[in-house]
């Protein structure tokens, strides 16, 4: 057994010591520092069997930092040390794969497994064993990434992207513990990449957080899109700071070193190797034990440490899939099984009522906590006062919430008891609960506002943030917690107000200071030249956001324009329908509001009119068509390709309809690509796009 070091009682201890070293006596220290460390990182986030506790640890990994410290060119290539303090990159490279990352085709029920089943019989034909060996794995939920080690090093991680090419996110997986930079073992492959994914386990997620909630920073709402936000970020101080892992689940490809002959042994090998395994994978045979397997894990499901949302099934020998094959990007040999939403039962509390920017009153149960999907709830979504009667909705009662992907947890149903009827209803207020204001319901609506518009501090709060949104006058600094402190201060009583801000009002708000302040005037300031569709959308018109802003602007060309046109003229820019015109109609002929537009004038917003690009458009396909983008796109930006064809005279919409023509899918599309399909709409890929752009990009 290697030695192990001896751990200090305290770190001015550590510092006596290190002071007194010389060189020969760090270099010692150091050679017995890094393995050791290294092997309780692999025990505690591999193997998940820790020898020693979190202190020891901390009082070690100091040691060994102080010491890196003094005698810097000591330093260990393979020190833990080095996975943090990295530099920002400047942006995501492509990371190809040689061996394309393919997505699964999904089954929902018993029925589909066994189909699954039948069909890899069927194409194996004589060579079809008697009974098909698969291997049944969690699926996590979290990005698919691939790791590159070449001679054991780890030189390169990616995320899946399209499959053939992702994004290169190295510079924060090497923050991660639970992946080696360096494989154990002997006789390592001369090139090897593995397959997995990287998720936060639920505990880890929700320290996180709590921590964010303490800072008044916003919190995450589920794992796994701040998985996928955290390994996008540049800077990898922020990756470095989330408790992020990893967990391998095939391999890539393999150069110089033999391999097992099926999935099963692979995974051992792996494991081997010092690269963390699921260990509640299992080889079954038959449909029926796949079937078994596949509900004994979602009858766990929610005392995993981290979150599921279904189970892999693959077929174990390496032979048979070689056999099988593919279908268009999907293996045939692979299915992956998704579990319907968890549903759980707990108590109402209560219900508040919150006012959102256009007034809408937006009813909130609050609930005595619950884990539901893996998450601690304690909120959940209540539409309008219809779904409240519906529900039959009473205090006390025994609800039942549904959380599912990343939407917000909702109240499907009440179970009632003996004790229901005797309970108090849930009303819905009559009046604001901000600034008392009686609320009203316009005619076969069933949304319910507050009428005081910018007069109810809540409103106004809402329409300051939006007002500085990075959709609108993008003022980077007035956060939602600043804009809290302006409208509480009554230093903001309308949108006006934030350009008559000085800096001795803010330098003496909490949490800000001289530079702030200068910083933040700055951007106010820079805001007042954005272009007249950035400041429609700032205004907060109903259904006005940015492409009924770009619109409306390509239109009439000038706010005044704009402010003039009549409802039939409004109706007749292409998709506005008569309810938007009525809402920009209504909205400038109120004295109020066009007073409120007036002053911004006066203090110096230009509602700013952008001149036409000189530059010709480099493609007439997508010229007056209408567009919708999905998924991830791996090598241009959403923001970018929605920009080229915003350019080239197309319109880009949100959602999928008979209107739609072109629907540009990345990875990972979901119910936009299904609609589209199910309606005839012409679907394109990132490559297409790429293709038709070409050297013009």
């Amino acid at each position: 057994m290697a030695e192990t070091a001896p751990i200090a009682n305290n770190a001015p201890e550590i510092r006596k010591r290190i002071l007194n070293m010389t060189d020969v006596d760090a270099a010692q220290r150091i050679a017995l520092l890094v393995p050791e460390l290294n092997r309780h990182n692999h025990l505690y986030h591999v193997a998940g069997t820790p020898s020693i506790d979190d202190r020891s640890y901390d009082l070690l990994y100091r040691e060994l930092e102080l010491l890196e410290d003094r005698f810097p060119g000591l330093t260990a290539e393979d020190s833990p040390t080095r996975r943090v303090g990295a530099q920002p990159v400047s942006g995501l490279s492509p990371f190809p794969h040689r061996t394309p990352m393919l997505s699964l085709s999904n089954a929902f029920s018993a029925e589909e497994l066994e189909e699954f089943d039948q069909r890899i019989s069927r194409f194996l034909g004589e060579d079809r064993p008697d009974t098909n060996t698969y291997g049944v794995e969690p699926k996590l939920d979290g990005i698919a990434a691939e790791l590159l080690y070449i001679d054991g090093e780890l030189v390169g991680v990616g995320t899946r992207g399209d499959g053939e090419v992702g994004e290169d996110v190295t510079h924060n997986a090497m923050h991660i513990r639970s992946i080696p930079k360096r494989l154990s073992g002997e006789a390592l492959p001369t090139r090897l990449s593995v397959r997995g994914e990287i998720y936060f386990p639920l505990e880890g997620f929700e320290q996180m957080n709590r921590r964010r909630a303490a800072k008044g920073e916003k919190t995450f709402e589920n794992p796994r899109n701040a998985a996928a936000g955290t390994m996008r970020q540049l800077d990898p101080r922020i990756s470095a700071s989330r408790p992020l892992t990893f967990t391998a689940h095939s391999l890539g490809e393999v150069e110089g070193a033999d391999t097992p002959d099926n999935l099963s042994d692979q995974m051992a090998l792996l494991d081997n190797w010092g690269l963390p395994v699921n260990p509640l994978n299992r080889v079954v045979t038959g449909v029926e034990q796949v079937i078994d397997a596949v509900e004994a894990l979602n009858r766990m499901r929610d005392d995993l440490p981290y979150e599921i949302d279904g189970a892999v099934i693959k077929v174990d020998a390496l032979a048979l899939q070689q056999k099988l094959g593919f279908v268009t990007r999907s293996p045939r040999w692979a299915i992956a099984y998704k579990y319907p939403p968890p549903e759980v039962k707990t108590t109402l509390k209560s219900v508040g009522f919150q006012v959102g920017r256009t007034g809408a009153i937006t009813p909130v149960a609050y609930l005595l906590p619950v884990r539901v999907g893996g998450v601690t709830v304690s909120r959940a979504s209540l539409h309008n006062q219809d779904q409240i009667a519906r529900l039959d909705l009473r205090t006390g009662a025994q609800v039942i919430i549904r959380r599912s992907g990343d939407v917000i947890p909702q109240v499907v149903r009440v179970d009632p008891d003996a004790m229901h009827a005797m309970r108090t209803p849930v009303c819905f207020p009559t009046h604001c609960p901000e600034c008392q204001s009686e609320l009203v319901q316009e005619e076969d609506k069933a949304v319910i506002r507050c009428p005081n518009n910018l007069a109810c501090p809540a409103q106004l709060r809402a329409a300051v943030r939006h007002f500085a949104s990075r959709i609108a006058m993008d003022i980077e600094g007035l956060g939602a917690k600043l804009v809290d402190q302006l409208v509480d201060l009554h230093l903001v009583k309308r949108l006006s107000d934030v350009y008559r801000l000085n800096f001795i009002q803010l330098a003496t708000l909490d949490r800000m200071g001289s530079k702030s302040a200068h910083n933040l005037l700055g951007a106010i300031d820079k805001s007042r030249k954005k272009p007249l569709d950035r400041a429609l959308v700032g205004l907060g018109i109903p259904e006005v956001g940015e492409a009924t802003s770009r619109d409306l602007v390509r239109a009439f060309g000038s706010l005044q324009d704009i402010r003039q046109a009549t409802q039939k003229e409004l109706c007749n820019v292409d998709g506005i329908g008569e309810i938007v015109a009525n809402h920009v109609f209504t909205f400038f002929r109120d004295e109020a509001r066009w007073n409120e537009v007036e002053q911004l004038i006066e203090l110096g917003v230009e509602f700013r009119v952008e001149a036409p690009s000189k530059e010709a458009p480099k493609s007439e396909r997508f010229q007056g068509k209408t567009i919708v983008l999905t998924g991830t796109l791996s090598t241009l930006k959403r923001a970018d390709a929605k920009k080229r064809l915003l350019a080239e005279g197309a319109k880009v919409t949100g959602s999928v309809s008979k209107k739609t023509d072109f629907l540009i899918v990345g990875t990972d599309a979901g119910s936009k690509l299904a609609k589209a399909q199910e309606l005839g709409v012409t679907i394109l890929t990132e490559q297409d796009l790429l293709d038709e752009w070409g050297s013009n990009l």
